[in-house]
């Protein structure tokens, strides 16, 4: 592997994002909503092996207190590489003094909790879709 890290949205694929969440089973949208959120996120971290673009994240933040992060994707064939956890290091490390909040994925709950992630004991949410609320385990 030929690792390459990106910090910023200059000549990313966009159609590939989509394509990249798709296939870990992460929720997607068109290109171009990912290219007008990951350009107004406070942090982005794109992974490439060469030229091909194999995982990203990103995270939103006031920059001081609180930051969240979405979107931390890497391709199947490169997990278990530790490049999922060079990304939230970067992300996390590009906003210091930020609490952050994520969801995880079902399953990768314990991928967080090796990097000190601590599942929280209160946590609500509101979706425009609300199938979301329902399909994902979601308590009324």
């Amino acid at each position: 592997m030929n690792l390459k890290f990106q910090n910023d949205c200059s000549e990313i694929d966009w159609e590939l994002v989509p394509e990249i969440l798709k296939t870990v089973g992460m929720s997607f949208h068109d290109a171009d909503i990912h290219r007008i959120t990951f350009s107004a996120s406070a942090s982005v971290v794109f992974v490439f092996d060469d030229q091909q673009l194999i995982g990203f994240g990103r995270a939103i933040s006031d920059g001081l207190i609180q930051a969240a992060i979405y979107d931390v994707a890497v391709l199947p064939s490169y997990q278990k590489h530790g490049i999922g956890k060079q990304i939230i290091e970067k992300i996390v490390n590009s906003l210091p003094g930020c609490n952050f909040i994520l969801y995880a994925s079902p399953g990768k709950e314990l991928f967080y909790e090796k990097l000190k992630f601590r599942r929280m004991k209160t946590g609500m949410a509101l979706f425009v879709k609300a199938d979301i609320m329902t399909n994902r385990g979601f308590t009324e």
